[in-house]
């Protein structure tokens, strides 16, 4: 799994339109802090490979579980105040997380020798 092909991906279409940015993709977060999307990409792009879905709701109940549950910011009865305050960039823009990862994810499964070519 490439992750650098998702990074770049999510850099192009979320971080111009990021809260936390400053409308041209440059991040303005506290210094020492990362983006949520970038410290968890890894579980993120695993948890959307392997869900088995068709609604938003189980991806989300999947992110809780898998990824969510890593971050320092979540409690254990699984609330979390960044979250619920909108300052979570994987809550916040995680539908078009989602659609990023499937869709690079399907461009290197079909890029990848030996896919089948119509």
């Amino acid at each position: 799994m490439e992750l650098d092909q998702y990074w770049q991906v999510i850099q192009e279409k979320i971080c111009p339109r990021c809260l936390d940015g400053d409308g041209h993709g440059e991040c303005r977060l506290p210094v020492g802090e990362e983006c949520a999307l970038k410290s968890f990409l890894p579980q993120i792009v695993i948890t959307i490979a392997n869900a088995k879905s068709d609604s938003i709701e189980g991806y989300v109940n999947l992110l809780r579980r898998n990824v969510c549950i890593l971050c320092e910011h979540q409690n254990a009865d699984m609330s979390c105040k960044r979250r619920n305050d909108l300052e979570c960039a994987i809550d916040r823009y995680y539908p078009l997380v989602l659609q990023i990862v499937e869709t690079v994810r399907a461009q290197m499964e079909s890029a990848a020798p030996g896919a089948a070519t119509a």
